[in-house]
């Protein structure tokens, strides 16, 4: 027995039933007395949905914690408080009671957490150290409030969270802790079960505000991060584990405020939402959601481990990676165009940023900053193990300004900066290449000339060009990337079109047929005589062999336009594919690409 109580993954299986039985119960109930919810315009969701899951959430996570998690004062503390932030968010479910109301109720939870005793000790300062924790508390509650926009995704993204706690808790010995995030785990998992696409049950705000207040208060129960090992330990730990939530409401907030919406009000526009607007779907989104949080808690164990120096360039990176696709996701509309000409016209901020994040240049300085900061950094990690062995430190805070000053002005010099990154090509590369190649030599003679080279590594900076350029390479290429990982929206509609040519003008014109969606033309393979290109890829679509029979592949494929990528072809070809295009029924345009933009004929 006592096994059994002292077991993290039976006291989270016991609460995952618990939870599952609880949630059913919820359910059958609101549906019988009639409390669900209504697709709404601002909202996702297309059916009514029983609403108040976060009881079952509730009742299940305070029951198994009565019952098999030894009490403590932090724990009792904390279970009080987020039990009467669900008391508030069950009077919001309710009542529809006002933003500020819910604010001063979590403020209150958020005060008497602190005040009793809870709070990240990171500064020193009694009174800046309460601050930080009541925002935090506050912050990562309506985070989580407004991360529960799509079926599964708040509470999937809290349960990952809890997990990756769970085993920081476990990984310091701290028992109990770890069992009372055990029994939150299985609570969430048995709640998921029936909140997971297609959801038939919400949890409401009464669940999201105990999920997240909770979440957030377990992460000051942890050790993890070693409260000795400094400020960036303590913050960096909790702030990967949640990364996602404080993402995307850093995300929506910066952008509502942009188009002069309210960040509190319900929308369209979150992560998740755009994500699908891309082309995936609910379910593949969400999943993305999910696998971006487990790589962040996984980097949040690692911090641990890892020295000051090491942490920072691990969570640059990561963090590198995911502001280039808030960058892609922010381009993508989710507004009414007439809504953006307002915005515009309203908001000179917005205007100002609007050009900027059209040009990029500002963006691209800056992420070339970091860029050339962290190949340099990988050099030395490669070549000695580490950078804070045998004086390689101070070689490398002393130069860091010089290949920073010196590289971009290279990239300036040899044009790095006048390309765009959806069309970046083998001719960029090359001019990456120049930029890189100069910014190096440059910088080598200006510390040979300031230092003379003593103590330096020749290695160190033939390292640094190479993973510089695969860095500047890869982010120049992350758009590119992107849209071919994702699916396109509407991929399975349009007009179904077949080009004809499979040269260089029908992989351009395939292109720009990708490149403008609105056109609504779906690609679906090549023809093309040459019978060495047969079953041949172009851009994912297979070319095939114009050998007499295009009218019966037209009717096959249910071809209804032929597009013709070139243009010298003789009358007599060109009779024969509009006669198979009259016997498919299949419309016949030319669609080459001159110098001036794509025309249609």
């Amino acid at each position: 027995m006592q096994y059994f109580l002292s077991n993290p993954f039976l006291v989270g299986a016991v609460a995952l039933i618990s939870s599952a039985v609880l949630t059913y119960a919820v359910r059958e109930v609101a549906r019988r007395k009639g409390y669900v919810a209504k697709p709404k315009s601002d909202r996702w969701h297309k059916r009514p949905t029983a609403m108040h899951g976060g009881i079952g959430v509730f009742l299940a996570t305070v029951l198994l914690y009565a019952l098999f998690v030894p009490k403590d004062v932090d724990s009792l503390v904390l279970i009080g408080t987020a039990t009467f932030l669900f008391i508030v968010g069950l009077a919001d479910d309710i009542l529809d009671i006002k933003p500020y109301q819910k604010l001063i109720g979590q403020l209150m939870g958020a005060v008497v957490l602190v005040g009793l005793g809870l709070r990240m000790p990171l500064t020193g300062n009694e009174l800046l150290d309460i601050a930080i924790t009541v925002f935090w508390l506050i912050g990562i509650t309506n985070a989580i409030n407004l991360l529960d926009n799509m079926d599964g995704l708040a509470a999937g993204i809290a349960a990952i969270a809890a997990v990756i706690l769970a085993i920081g808790l476990a990984a310091n010995g701290q028992v109990n802790e770890t069992l009372f995030v055990a029994v939150f785990v299985g609570a969430l998992l048995g709640f998921l079960i029936f909140n997971f696409n297609p959801a038939s049950i919400f949890m409401g705000d009464s669940g999201s505000m105990f999920i997240g207040f909770l979440l957030a208060g377990s992460v000051l129960l942890s050790d993890t991060g070693g409260r000795s090992r400094g400020v960036f330990s303590i913050l960096a730990v909790p702030a990967l584990i949640l990364f996602v939530p404080i993402f995307d409401t850093t995300f929506v907030t910066v952008l509502r405020k942009l188009w002069g919406r309210k960040a509190s009000q319900g929308g369209r526009d979150h992560t998740s939402h755009r994500l699908v607007a891309l082309g995936l779907t609910e379910r593949a989104a969400v999943l993305m959601l999910y696998a971006f949080a487990a790589i962040a808690g996984v980097l949040s164990l690692s911090v641990t481990r890892l020295g000051v120096t090491e942490s920072i360039a691990l969570i640059a990176g990561f963090t590198t990676v995911l502001v280039i696709i808030g960058v892609y996701l922010s381009k993508v509309k989710v507004y009414d165009e007439a809504d953006e000409e307002l915005a515009v016209q309203n908001n000179a901020a917005f205007s100002f940023l609007v050009d900027v994040s059209y040009k990029r240049r500002i963006f691209e300085v800056l992420l070339d900053v970091i860029l050339i900061t962290l190949a340099y950094y990988a050099s030395y990690v490669m070549l000695f193990g580490s950078v804070e062995t045998g004086g390689n430190w101070d070689l490398f805070i002393k130069t860091l300004p010089i290949l920073i000053v010196v590289k971009l002005s290279a990239f300036l010099v040899t044009g790095v900066y006048r390309g765009l990154w959806r069309y970046t090509g083998i001719t960029d590369f090359i001019t990456f290449g120049k930029g890189i190649a100069v910014g190096t030599v440059v910088s080598v003679l200006a510390i040979l000339l300031l230092y003379r080279f003593e103590n330096f590594s020749r290695m160190v900076f033939v390292l640094d060009g190479v993973i510089l350029l695969f860095f500047i390479a890869g982010s120049r290429m992350a758009f590119r990337l992107i849209r071919e990982i994702l699916p396109f929206p509407n991929a399975s509609q349009g007009r179904r079109v077949l080009i004809y040519g499979a040269g260089d003008g029908g992989e351009m014109l395939l292109r720009e047929l990708r490149n403008n969606r609105e056109w609504n033309y779906l690609p679906v393979g090549f023809v093309d005589d040459d019978p060495l290109k047969r079953h041949k890829v172009i851009g994912g679509l297979k070319v095939f062999e114009e050998n007499g029979s295009l009218a019966e592949f037209c009717r096959e494929h249910q071809i209804q336009e032929v597009l013709i990528s070139f243009r010298n072809i003789d009358s007599e070809k060109l009779g024969q594919i509009r006669e198979a295009c009259r016997d498919s029924h299949a419309s016949l345009k030319r669609a080459y690409i001159t110098i001036e933009p794509l025309e249609f004929e």
